[in-house]
């Protein structure tokens, strides 16, 4: 399950439970123990990569431009 922080950055949380917390060795939830599957790990990483493009196109755009649009 991937869901949005306050700052607008994608997380990662467990399928089952909703933990935000992960063992990265074990690639298992620390709260349930359910492992995260490939699927939700090529979710996250291609929602980081969005993210990051989203960010690169905010800070390419002059100051004035993103005056106009607030």
């Amino acid at each position: 399950m991937i869901f949005e922080n306050p700052a607008g950055a994608p997380e990662l949380a467990c399928d089952a439970c909703g933990c935000r917390w992960f063992d990265r060795i074990s690639g298992r939830c620390y709260e349930c123990g359910t492992p995260v599957s490939p699927e939700a790990q090529a979710e996250y990483r291609k929602a980081l990569e969005e993210f990051a493009a989203r960010r690169r196109a905010a800070d390419s755009t002059p100051r004035s431009e993103r005056s106009k649009s607030a």
